[in-house]
């Protein structure tokens, strides 16, 4: 069975519509957290970061160009009844649910409120 893929948005990217500061994704920055908070937890699944500008190659070449909206987790093996489908690959991309399954599957705690 391979493993879990979590594909994530790199921090500290510039935005061509709004120049100047830098920005996070604040979906894929609670994800973050939990990966920097939990490092042992962390080496259970891959992660992918990608750079913020569309197309998205490296998500598109796994579940195609209309599921490029980060994060995704890619399930590795069995995925929930609510996961969604591209092709032979089962995917979320709802952060707090995100979260949710990498508590049930991974051991990282659970996000509270």
């Amino acid at each position: 069975m391979s493993r879990d893929t979590l594909y994530l948005i790199q921090p500290g990217f510039e935005d061509v519509r709004q120049p100047g500061p830098y920005f996070v994704c604040p979906h894929c920055n609670v994800l973050e957290g939990l990966l920097a908070s939990f490092p042992k937890l962390a080496e259970q699944l891959d992660v992918v970061r990608v750079p913020f500008p569309r197309p998205r190659a490296a998500v598109i070449a796994v579940v195609g160009e209309e599921h490029q909206s980060l994060p995704l987790l890619v399930f590795g093996g069995d995925a929930p009844d609510d996961a969604s489908t591209s092709g032979d690959k089962r995917f979320v991309n709802q952060s707090k649910r995100i979260a949710e399954l990498l508590a049930q599957r991974h051991g990282f705690p659970l996000l509270h409120g």
